[in-house]
């Protein structure tokens, strides 16, 4: 198989899942999204995040260059959970709402908001005030879906949020949980 830099990420991971098998895919998956720099790659894992990537420069992930891009992989990786799932990758999107790069977090919490991992309440918390507002627009998005009755604040501290998206986010987030738990926040 070659590497097909055409695609959506829905298609490159259909690929992936194709070639590999989709409990494979999930297992690489989660290394890749814990995977740091300054970590060794393997080449099961530089070769998925070869074909997330639509890549066909080996170099650009595997040696870091440019420096500090190597974060991607952990994006695409994030990414590509939406797409092919089992409950075994929860902890690590927990842990992926952890990451030091804000790309990651976003990702990581879109992932949550779409299987739906409620462990991750309390973490998504924190990230409402992350200083990325697409982070914490994010995370609002994802303690709509997730979160508890004592989730709302969080929330509703958003809502005046100076970004105006993070703000709508918080919006919809505090209806779709209202919706969802069946009281008005």
């Amino acid at each position: 198989m070659t590497d097909d830099v055409r695609g959506s990420p829905a298609d490159r991971v259909a690929k992936a899942c194709a070639r590999w098998g989709d409990d494979e895919v999930v297992c690489r998956l989660a290394a890749l999204l814990r995977h740091r720099p300054g970590d060794p790659v393997t080449r099961d894992l530089l070769d998925l995040a070869i074909v997330l990537g639509g890549l066909t420069d080996r170099d650009w992930l595997a040696g870091g260059k440019p420096p500090g891009h190597s974060y991607w992989a952990r994006v695409w990786a994030a990414r590509a959970l939406r797409y092919v799932w089992a409950e075994s990758a929860s902890s690590t999107v927990i842990h992926g709402l952890d990451d030091e790069h804000w790309r990651v977090r976003e990702m990581s919490a879109n992932v949550v908001r779409d299987h739906e991992i409620p462990d991750a309440a309390e973490r998504l918390v924190s990230l409402t005030g992350d200083e990325v507002p697409r982070v914490r627009k994010a995370a609002a998005l994802a303690l709509g879906v997730v979160g508890e009755g004592e989730h709302a604040d969080a929330i509703r501290e958003l809502v005046d949020d100076p970004e105006p998206a993070v703000a709508g986010a918080a919006a919809n987030a505090l209806a779709a949980m209202s919706r969802r738990l069946d009281r008005t926040f």
